[in-house]
């Protein structure tokens, strides 16, 4: 797939018998790590668009409706944070889940805690890289009971 571009996984509500599958943007510039989350949750019944990098997940966000998004954290041609304040600008409704796999050559220096500000810029949760198929189902199913609670509080 060229950079930049945008997949959409194929709707699966007739497979299901619900028409009310919940629909992730996931942003990530590793092609891998984009198609790994897209088969794991396409198996949990939610559809999928995959956009590899900022830019892409910034289109796919203008043309789409999106339930939640995974964002990660550094990617080519966005500067680390920028893509987290910039995505939560754009969609402050639409809960986001920021990634980071970054890894630090000096285990003994203290590394600031790219996690933490990423919650402090909007992010509703967290993941580090690698983490397990449970751990990004919770993680989404959490953000999704929250946002639905949120709006059942606001409406």
């Amino acid at each position: 797939m060229p950079h930049g571009s945008i997949l959409e996984s194929p709707k699966r509500e007739a497979q299901t018998g619900t028409g009310d599958l919940h629909h992730i943007l996931v942003v990530d510039d590793d092609p891998m790590v984009c198609m790994a989350i897209e088969i794991y949750l396409q198996r949990n019944n939610f559809q999928v668009t995959i956009a590899e990098g900022g830019e892409a997940g910034l289109r796919a966000l203008e043309n789409g409706r999106f339930d939640l998004m995974m964002i990660d954290i550094f990617m080519p041609h966005m500067r680390g944070f920028e893509s987290i304040r910039i995505f939560h600008e754009r969609a402050p409704a639409i809960p986001l889940i920021a990634m980071s796999g970054y890894a630090f050559a000096n285990l003994n220096s203290p590394a600031p805690d790219f996690l933490r500000m990423a919650l402090e810029l909007g992010a509703a949760r967290c993941l580090r890289k690698p983490f397990t198929p449970d751990a990004l189902l919770a993680a989404i199913n959490n953000c999704l009971a929250e946002h639905r609670a949120a709006a059942a509080r606001l409406g």
